[in-house]
């Protein structure tokens, strides 16, 4: 211990209590990037089948694609870009359904030196096109299902047009450092915009690093990809595969909505690995609760389930553990984390007997270190206060916003020159050194894993030119049936589809409030914000 870690304990002599909490550092390859892991592993595992997709056909003309495959058309589709101007800490868009195109895509413009930004096809264009321009992206991928999607001014390839594969197939020189970004993605905002997580080669290396050591994958195993691309979660399932020889397998697009889908796919791939939101995987459950033992023997190969993105409750456990845990064998695993620490920054092992009253989020991952910090003190086991991130995960920021980045990524007192990511989470260290998580300070909510800042849909909603004043809430009926209501005071008569057509424009379906509520003033506390708990109880419709 030195002299520095002296001082600090006996300022905050909490830090002594909780260091072994925080005693996550382990080695890891920070001296390369993600392309060039990946580039090892092609060498070795060359002729070895890489990804399977049986909804579109590789340029190969097959539903498959090896290692060596992935690699040439990487290359050749990298050298394109780079002719077009990819390099270093540039953005690059890319707006496809899940496919082959997609990882090639990717990769391609990972091997360009350049970073991704994953873009949605069900996203407004207006939306889309602020996320191309607020990241400054003069490049953007696409193929013949989304060419035609948008307007783009600036270099548009289309990745089902095979002239972009004309290039010299030959391993590329690699122009990245690991503190150069690897993608950028796009969360929901309080002020009215989405905001663009930046990501470096370096925290996602230490992301995947940990999973491998601590959930030990290989060339038996296949990863089901079902994850939408542009949302986090997906970055585990898109290069996990890459760097342990194992395959991945696309889900047809959308399926991630459809039980069956799922089970056929898993059956016929012999899926081993995959992830759900825990709302979606109730939903999983409870379609295959009652189903025969013939059924079930669709499912045997699943060995790990991983749920993250919203609170997993001892309901969604016990469940999993009746229905499928003992079917299968396949166990479960909670994991926590915000999209500015690389995906995931903590993990539970979810127990597989009934002794158990809460499913904590967990232990802080490799490199990873926790604050629980109230009115800027630390907070012992078992007292509450916001949860802080600090380590090797953490983002550089939000792209070309540095006032935000100052606010959320500040300076950590406890830990001299490094940073540390305020996330708004509520939490407390329980004796054994896993955290539990207690809920949001703000008005951020989860809903099926999507990430969704209601400031965002008010600021909308008030630009609208019929509108005084709003409020927007999240109301829960069950653990499937979550709506967000809109209460509203209009300035004349209102139409709610003209305001829902309007919000469309702007705002992906899943934040358009599914109820809006006609108020003639929105009740406010005495400190003049918006009194939530003293709005009427909405009377629901299920129409959109």
């Amino acid at each position: 211990m030195n002299m520095s870690e002296q001082n600090l304990i006996l300022e905050y002599p909490e830090l002594e209590n909780l260091k072994k909490f925080n005693d996550t550092i382990c080695p890891f390859r920070d001296d390369i990037t993600i392309n060039e892991l990946f580039e090892e592993y092609a060498a070795v595992n060359y002729d070895h089948t890489a990804v399977i997709c049986d909804h579109s056909k590789s340029l190969f003309e097959k539903n498959t694609m090896s290692f060596g495959e992935l690699d040439i058309l990487s290359n050749q589709l990298a050298r394109s870009l780079r002719n077009n101007g990819a390099g270093r800490d540039k953005v690059i868009g890319i707006c496809v359904e899940r496919s082959f195109d997609m990882i090639v895509g990717i990769l391609g413009i990972l091997k360009s030196g350049s970073a991704y930004l994953p873009l949605s096809p069900e996203l407004p264009e207006e939306r889309i096109n602020y996320m191309l321009s607020d990241s400054n992206a003069q490049i953007l991928l696409v193929q013949d299902k989304t060419k035609n999607k948008f307007s783009f001014a600036g270099t548009l390839i289309n990745l089902s047009n095979t002239n972009f594969y004309n290039e010299d197939s030959k391993k590329l020189t690699v122009i990245n450092k690991p503190g150069d970004l690897a993608y950028v993605i796009y969360t929901s905002g309080s002020t009215g915009r989405p905001k663009g997580v930046m990501i470096e080669h370096r925290s996602l290396i230490n992301r995947i690093t940990w999973m491998q050591k601590t959930y030990t994958i290989n060339s038996d195993d296949v990863i089901l990809q079902k994850t939408p691309f542009y949302f986090d979660v997906s970055v585990w399932e898109l290069f996990w595969w890459m760097i342990t020889g194992t395959k991945l397998c696309f889900l047809m697009p959308g399926g991630e909505k459809i039980p069956l889908a799922i089970v056929e796919t898993i059956k016929k791939h012999n899926i081993s690995t995959m992830h759900f939101v825990p709302s979606m995987l109730n939903v999983f459950l409870e379609y295959l609760d009652g189903k025969d033992e013939v059924y079930m023997q669709k499912l045997k190969s699943l060995k790990k389930v991983f749920a993250s993105g919203e609170a997993l409750s001892p309901g969604h456990v016990k469940k999993f553990n009746r229905v499928l845990g003992k079917q299968t064998g396949a166990v479960l695993i909670n994991l926590y984390g915000p999209t500015e620490a690389t995906v995931d920054v903590s993990y539970y092992n979810c127990p597989v007997d009934e002794k158990f009253e809460k499913i904590p989020i967990g232990k802080p991952i490799d490199n990873t270190q926790f604050f629980i910090i109230n009115e800027n003190k630390l907070m012992p086991a078992g007292e509450s206060g916001e949860l802080c991130i600090s380590g090797v995960c953490l983002a550089r920021g939000y792209i070309n916003n540095e006032m935000l980045t100052n606010e959320r990524f500040v300076l950590n007192p406890f830990l001299p020159g490094e940073k540390m990511y305020r996330t708004g989470d509520i939490a407390r260290w329980l004796p054994d050194g896993n955290v539990e998580y207690l809920g949001r300070e703000d008005h951020q909510v989860k809903i099926r894993g999507l990430r969704i800042e209601l400031g965002e849909i008010e600021s909308i909603i008030r630009e609208y030119p019929e509108i005084k004043d709003c409020v927007v809430i999240v109301k829960q009926y069950s653990e499937n049936i979550i709506l967000i209501v809109g209460y509203i005071v209009p300035k004349k008569d209102f139409n709610s589809d003209e305001l829902k057509n309007y919000l469309k424009k702007y705002l992906p379906d899943y934040m358009i409030p599914n109820n809006f509520i006609e108020l003639d003033h929105i009740p406010v506390l005495p400190n003049g914000k918006a009194d939530r708990k003293s709005l009427p109880e909405p009377v629901i419709t299920l129409n959109r």
